[in-house]
Formats: structure tokens, sequence, C-alpha cells
């Protein structure tokens, strides 16, 4: 299945990119997708993570076409 992954603030800083159009297995994760998109599988501490614009968790079994993006933890107020 295709899908973009998609990084914020920090992230993408590190990894040199904001964008990536991905392939992955059918039935793959948001974990999944942060491996192949990023080449790792670890993770900095308390990524945030959402698809389709939705906040998911890690485990969360993807689609084709979907929107995934990871962002670090943000404040404010």
């Amino acid at each position: 299945m295709d899908v973009i992954v998609k990084l914020f603030a920090s992230l993408a800083e590190t990894e040199g990119w904001r964008q990536k159009p991905c392939r992955l297995s059918d039935g793959a994760t948001v974990r999944e997708a942060w491996a192949v998109a990023t080449g790792r599988h670890d993770m900095p501490a308390r990524v945030l993570c959402a698809v389709n614009l939705d906040y998911r968790e890690l485990s969360t079994p993807l689609q084709s076409g979907d929107e995934i993006a990871f962002f670090p933890p943000v404040t404010g107020g």
C-alpha cells in the first residue's frame, strides 16, 4: 500500500525532509511507517502521531492513501 509520511519541526530538521511517499506492506502500522520512512526503528521520546489529521497510537493499522504525520510534543499557552 502507498502512504504519505510527514515530519514536522525538529523531526523534519533532523531527518532532512518534510514529506515522503512510502510503500508499506498490507496491515502495516504507524510504527512501521516511521521505520520505513526514516530507516530507523527507534523513535525519539514522546513523538506524537496522527493519521489523516486524527491523533493515533503507534499500533494503529494503516490503509492505502493514509497520511501519517509525526511531530514532537508542543507546548503553548
